[in-house]
């Protein structure tokens, strides 16, 4: 569900909905580590998304482990604020767009079929991504903060098609019909991210979306451990036991893990809560063997 449900206290009584949702954005700015302005306007929708990605690890353990994920706004609080665990991008995208909400923006929810390393001609993809797109001024703005190690690090408009820079890769935005393509330009080469569809959709759709993406055994979510973060330095992205640093000059640094330095890096570098029941599947990824 996307809609808040009234909290309910021990002794059974209704917490008032409104001030739980005026609670809710100072503890979001405070989660991000994030204290400037909260104007609706293009720099501080971009000034937010940089302290979201970098505060607020993507990463998918509850599918990994067969804990499940809840996209209930109260269970999303409860654990990317709460417990300050990370999570993927229905429940990163849902925490997004109630801030902005709060703040004022004009935004909505998107979804969309994932494309990354595939070809053009491969086979259609579930509809297992949630973006937003936010309004300023008349101008769509497409901002995503829940797609692992290539999340756009900044808003990308969504009337221009032409390469756009940003710290670390470019991205291209592309209209299709009644679909946005957008691409990053990975080592000199186009790369499809994901394909979006132009019409908002119904909160069933993301329920669908994340029930594929946690439960499915095609998921890759269900099979490997993956973890990212972005910063303005570098991208950090771990995929089982091997540790990716893109560096924003471009160097890149890859090393394989063991299970303890697998352990030590989520704690780190992708500032998680290590939870003890987590260790088998930390102990399968330190074995696995990676292609690509």
């Amino acid at each position: 569900m996307l809609h808040q449900a009234a909290a309910t206290p021990p002794d059974g009584d209704p917490v008032d909905a409104d001030a739980t949702a005026r609670a809710f954005l100072p503890r979001y700015l405070a989660r991000i580590g994030y204290r400037g302005a909260l104007t609706p306007t293009l720099d501080v929708l971009a000034a937010l998304q940089a302290a979201h990605i970098a505060a607020i690890p993507f990463e998918a353990m509850d599918a990994l482990t067969g804990a499940g994920v809840d996209i209930g706004v109260d269970a999303i609080d409860a654990k990317l604020i709460g417990r300050r665990r990370g999570g993927y991008c229905f429940e990163q995208n849902c925490l997004f767009l109630r801030a902005l909400h709060g703040i004022g923006f004009e935004a909505e929810g998107l979804i969309g079929r994932v494309r990354w390393m595939l070809g053009d001609d491969a086979p259609p993809t579930p509809r297992s991504h949630m973006v937003l797109r936010v309004r300023i001024d008349g101008r769509a703005w497409l901002a995503d903060v829940g797609f692992g190690a290539t999340v756009p690090p900044q808003p990308l408009a969504m009337d221009d098609e032409s390469p756009q820079p940003t710290r670390h890769e470019s991205y291209r935005v592309v209209r299709h019909g009644a679909e946005w393509q957008v691409a990053a330009l990975v080592a000199g080469e186009w790369r499809t991210l994901y394909r979006i569809e132009d019409a908002p959709p119904p909160a069933i759709d993301y329920e669908v979306g994340n029930w594929y993406t946690s439960t499915h055994p095609d998921s890759h979510f269900r099979h490997q451990l993956i973890a990212a973060r972005t910063t303005a330095e570098a991208r950090y992205g771990l995929r089982d036991n091997r540790l990716t640093t893109r560096l924003a000059d471009g160097r890149i640094d890859r090393r394989y893990l063991t299970a303890d330095e697998i352990e030590r890096s989520l704690s780190q570098i992708f500032l998680l809560p290590v939870a003890r029941h987590w260790r088998p599947a930390i102990e399968r990824a330190a074995t696995a063997e990676i292609d690509g």
